[in-house]
């Protein structure tokens, strides 16, 4: 391990990020801490000067009047320069607030209008126009700042900087400038905000999670010793800025190991840039793993029969004895062998091909990710790993140490963390990352946080006894019983039927009643794909997802799920025994789901309560008129005429079921 060490020292003394920045400069000066790629070519910048262009940002941020205690709001992609934007903030007293950039206006004006922005950073055209559009009704944004001048000549600049120009004021301003700076980052202290990050809303408005330092920094110093983190690691900086995980894994961790950040050019290049940079610590949400299953499933669905057939011959070899080997467990030579050869036939060039060749440490997390999934990867030799966590926690509740990784627990409790199980089944936890309170809501803070420092998660799980590993069932206001007192936890359900490449999303029903049904997404690139090799024509999204072919596909998916269910006791009762394919894809945009891709179920049930309601009373078809956000904007309407299927279920052995 002596070769891993970054070198790091005073760790003790450091209060802040950009107490934190300041040591990386002095300790790691020469070593690459941000990389962006633009027009094609990766630039780079050492924490020198990454460390020298946020003083400069922050001292032009002081010659425009940001005030100690003022709220920056930060929207764009992931950027070099919108990280500097957050620290230099911090420089000046201020609080960062990144926001989603795929936000539309009325997002945006809650957020700013709540946190009282005054300064608002932009990355581009794009978000300056929403926050142009939004000025009259949040009237306190005193400066718009801009990092890419593409279509910005023409615009009023009278409240307008570019940032470019911002930080050469700042240079050019050195001397009148420094000392107030210095003053206002020596003040800092770890009880100080931090950063505010917005929850996901899916249960209503998004609330404001205020965070230390001390949050942040504790939180960032126990886990990167958890995994051994240092200076010489890469991450890929893709998720959305505004999403707590980006920001401890780009901000926090990145600052406290001192290691580097790399920004893609564009989500549409994210799979090329991460394979050209090949990270060794990477996180992504079971989508993005979902995703990049799915094209291997279509890419292998074109290949010849042999390649299809090595492929498969070796992926079974790899399921049965990989994860073992990746957890250092006893494995015969001549299955060590056959492994050997199916990394140099298949795993090795698939790992390359995904950009998973380098990853020493890989975690998922932001909801349960399909156990098949999982155990995909792992077979592979990625040492892909869960964590638990929330906002107000500063992410990590619980993550899984190497050697103790499996698909059915999110592993036990991070260091300096506390959890504990109540009596009604929900986790709570308390630890240095705990946030400081909802901002502008004492009572939710209350509601959420007691006295002692115990949060509510609002998950339902339990400890396994032996091995102290947490396993989460569901969200705690999901799981519930069905009519005859059997358990329903949909969640669970969902994430096996989103095992298969076919199916992007799935809502599973069933609380207080006597039966599940459930709605389902097709992937239309799978489907799309599926449908050109079996000759079937198509026109759109809604005349595909009603083909009774690829009704048949999915009744088929179903029923192998149906199977897998009824084999566990507890859960036997949550089988879908009718089912129909949406016309339309679930959208953050139509408020069916989260900015981070999560189901707004009490949304969703308010507003398909006519597909819900004919699931249930045995209609064989039912016609349905659908609200729509097009891209610009504008709602529209969609008409469809939906299908309604039956899907076989399994009858578990007699008393195997508790009501």
């Amino acid at each position: 391990m002596a070769d891993r060490q970054s070198g790091l020292a005073d760790r003790g003394a450091l209060a802040s990020v950009p107490a934190l920045m300041a040591r990386n400069a002095q300790q790691l000066g020469a070593r690459p801490a941000f990389r962006e790629k633009e027009f094609g070519i990766w630039q780079s910048w050492t924490w020198a000067e990454a460390h020298d262009e946020t003083r400069a940002m922050a001292m032009g941020f002081l010659a425009l009047g940001l005030a100690r205690g003022d709220f920056v709001a930060i929207v764009g992609r992931n950027r070099p320069s919108l990280y500097w934007a957050m620290v230099a903030a911090q420089m000046c007293g201020a609080v960062p607030v990144p926001l989603y950039q795929d936000a539309v206006a009325e997002e945006m004006a809650y957020v700013l209008d709540h946190c009282g922005a005054r300064f608002v950073i932009c990355g581009d055209q794009e978000q300056v126009d929403k926050v142009i559009d939004l000025q009259e009704r949040v009237p306190h944004i005193a400066q718009v700042i801009y990092v890419d001048k593409r279509g910005m000549r023409k615009y009023d600049h009278s409240r307008m900087n570019a940032m470019a120009d911002v930080v050469a004021e700042g240079r050019a301003g050195h001397h009148r400038f420094e000392a107030e700076m210095q003053g206002r980052i020596d003040a800092l202290g770890p009880d100080d905000p931090c950063v505010m990050l917005y929850t996901s809303g899916t249960t209503g408005k998004p609330k404001g999670v205020l965070l230390s330092n001390r949050n942040i920094l504790e939180t960032s110093r126990n886990t990167c010793a958890f995994d051994d983190l240092t200076a010489q690691e890469e991450i890929l900086a893709y998720l959305p800025m505004a999403w707590v995980g980006d920001f401890i894994f780009s901000v926090g961790q990145a600052m406290w190991a001192g290691f580097c950040v790399n920004c893609p050019e564009s989500p549409e290049t994210m799979m090329t840039d991460l394979r050209e940079i090949g990270p060794t610590y990477f996180f992504a949400p079971p989508r993005v793993f979902e995703g990049q299953l799915t094209s291997v499933m279509i890419r292998m669905e074109d290949a010849g029969r042999f390649k299809k057939w090595l492929f498969h011959t070796c992926m079974a070899v790899a399921r049965r004895v990989g994860p073992d080997i990746l957890d250092g467990k006893p494995v015969s030579a001549f299955d060590r062998l056959k492994y050997w050869l199916g990394d140099l036939l298949i795993y090795g060039p698939l790992k390359n091909t995904l950009g998973f060749s380098r990853i020493r440490v890989g975690y998922t997390a932001g909801e349960a990710i399909g156990p098949e999934i999982f155990d995909f990867y792992r077979s592979l030799g990625i040492n892909l790993k869960q964590l638990y966590g929330q906002t107000e926690a500063s992410v990590f509740i619980t993550q899984q140490p190497d050697g103790e990784v499996r698909s059915d627990t999110v592993g036990v409790p991070s260091p300096g963390v506390e959890v504990k199980i109540a009596e009604t089944g929900e986790v709570f936890y308390r630890s240095p990352g705990t946030f400081v309170e909802y901002y502008k809501n004492p009572e939710s803070t209350a509601k959420t946080k007691d006295a002692e420092g115990w949060v509510a998660t609002g998950d339902a799980g339990f400890f396994e006894e032996g091995t102290g590993h947490l396993r989460i069932i569901d969200r705690a206001k999901d799981v519930g019983k069905m009519a005859d007192g059997r358990l329903f936890a949909p969640k669970y359900v969902e994430n096996k039927l989103k095992f298969y490449p076919n199916i992007l999303e799935a809502v599973v029903f069933g609380a207080g009643r006597d039966r599940c049904t459930a709605f389902v997404n097709i992937d239309l690139n799978a489907v799309g794909n599926w449908a050109e090799r079996n000759n079937i024509a198509y026109s759109s999204y809604q005349e595909l997802a009603g083909h009774p072919r690829v009704y048949e596909m999915i009744r088929g998916h179903i029923e192998e799920v149906n199977r897998s269910v009824a084999a566990d006791p507890m859960l036997a009762g949550c089988q879908v025994h009718r089912f129909l394919i949406l016309h339309k894809e679930l959208d953050a945009d139509d408020g069916e789901l989260t900015r981070t891709r999560k189901v707004r179920r009490n949304i969703i049930s308010e507003k398909y309560a006519d597909l819900i309601a004919a699931l249930y009373d045995g209609s064989k078809t039912v016609s349905t008129e659908t609200e729509v956000t097009y891209e610009d904007g504008r709602k529209g309407h969609i008409r469809a005429t939906l299908v309604l299927a039956d899907a076989a279920v399994d009858l578990p052995p007699e008393g195997r079921v508790a009501a």
